[in-house]
């Protein structure tokens, strides 16, 4: 293929029926290993000191004996509530509706700061906005903020690092931090929301704007830190005790987590559910995706459908689209293959164009592969549109959120 770029020398390449295949590997870091050599896989959060108790940690009886608790009537809960999750504030100063006297301190109580604003990066257009918070341990987390016509989307981190040590996202390549509270998950929500009301986001649409859709794409493997994430999606889809967000607008992604993907389908909560594939074979996802080696592709594909059939909600396949790779011809039929044999109409296909990067291994495929990837599938019936990814400029896109050694300098500074 005369008009193949060239790969550096040390590209691991194998033909395939005159295709070239290119096996994933890290580069520019070190991939954690076990002690029979295979990528190191930590479901569990390291021990750290956990975060203040907040408002959104508590079920609303808890909140109400957590004011009682403080000394005041069980109503004040209502109100704090009010404040933080319809008007989107932690200030007591804005909360004249308490009583003056011990109004700070109660305040602290139950809204302790969670995140301290970084950075904050912004797009030439001003449609996408990324976020680094400092967590009160210290830890660095990002978030995407992304209008589009018609809806905000807010990509929203889980963990602080991730565990899963896939090669090619950025965000694995320290390992776990730690879990993030339920709470730490909201602020984040909250933060964007004080932010568009502010005029932030550039110009409103309309004067009640806030964030309207949630995907769990940041930081972290949302099921590997399963009570945590529940907890923080009941608090959004609250209408009464929380920010009253549509489930169907909330969008929760794992790389594979087959125990905890049953369990989100018996959680009665009608969220969008997503499952980042990016193989149809075990050969290729093993090396991908390294929480293969515990759950083949025909076992998370199975519990992608048993979600469907359980709550009626069409599952996203997402597949990040890489030259070489991942992108041939037969893996398109493959996938095709495999998601019809589950039946049809349950299932839509979302490929990614990766991020380019010349010259490495991680590159996006040529536009003429990704057209027909997608003809493929659609030709066989799987519906599949090409995603649009917003934020590539500022490192913000899909894969690239990373806490650099210099956003550590800034944190420190």
């Amino acid at each position: 293929m005369a008009d193949t770029p060239q790969r550096p020398a040390n590209t691991a390449v194998r033909a395939t029926g005159g295709v070239r295949q290119v096996r994933p590997k890290t580069e520019g870091w070190q991939q954690q290993k076990d002690a029979e050599g295979r990528p190191l896989l930590q479901f569990a959060s390291p021990k750290r000191g956990k975060p203040p108790v907040h408002l959104a940690d508590l079920t609303p009886e808890q909140r109400v004996e957590k004011v009682t608790e403080l000394g005041l009537p069980g109503f004040r809960a209502k109100q704090l509530e009010k404040h933080y999750f319809t008007h989107w504030t932690s200030d007591p100063s804005d909360m004249t509706d308490l009583p003056a006297a011990g109004r700070e301190e109660l305040v602290a109580g139950v809204l302790p700061s969670l995140l301290t604003e970084v950075r904050r990066l912004q797009t030439d257009k001003g449609d996408t906005i990324k976020f680094l918070w400092r967590l009160h341990d210290g830890a660095l987390v990002e978030s995407v903020l992304m209008r589009y016509p018609g809806r905000i989307t807010l990509c929203v981190s889980s963990q602080a690092g991730c565990g899963m040590n896939c090669p090619f996202c950025a965000t694995g390549q320290a390992g776990l931090t730690r879990n993030m509270s339920a709470a730490e998950i909201v602020e984040q929500v909250v933060r964007a929301n004080a932010l568009i009301r502010a005029g932030g986001l550039g110009r409103a649409e309309h004067p009640d704007e806030r964030v309207t859709n949630i995907v769990f794409m940041g930081m972290g493997e949302p099921l590997a830190n399963y009570a945590r994430v529940m907890q923080a999606v009941r608090v959004m889809v609250d209408k009464k005790h929380g920010l009253g967000m549509s489930a169907r607008g909330i969008t929760v992604s794992t790389v594979g987590l087959v125990p905890a993907i049953r369990k989100l389908a018996a959680e009665d909560i009608p969220v969008t559910f997503a499952l980042s594939l990016h193989a149809p074979d075990d050969e290729l996802r093993d090396e991908l995706i390294p929480v293969n080696s515990r759950w083949k592709v025909d076992e998370a594909l199975d519990a992608a459908r048993e979600y469907f059939d359980r709550t009626g909600r069409r599952v996203s396949i997402e597949y990040a689209l890489i030259r070489d790779m991942n992108d041939h011809p037969w893996r398109a039929d493959l996938l095709a293959e495999k998601l019809n044999a589950r039946g049809r109409g349950w299932v839509h296909v979302n490929p990614i164009p990766l991020n380019p990067t010349p010259g490495s291994v991680w590159d996006a495929s040529e536009r003429s592969v990704q057209q027909e990837f997608v003809r493929r599938l659609n030709d066989a019936g799987v519906p599949t549109t090409i995603r649009d990814t917003r934020g590539k400029e500022i490192d913000g896109a899909c894969g690239q959120l990373v806490a650099t050694e210099e956003d550590q300098e800034a944190a420190a500074r």
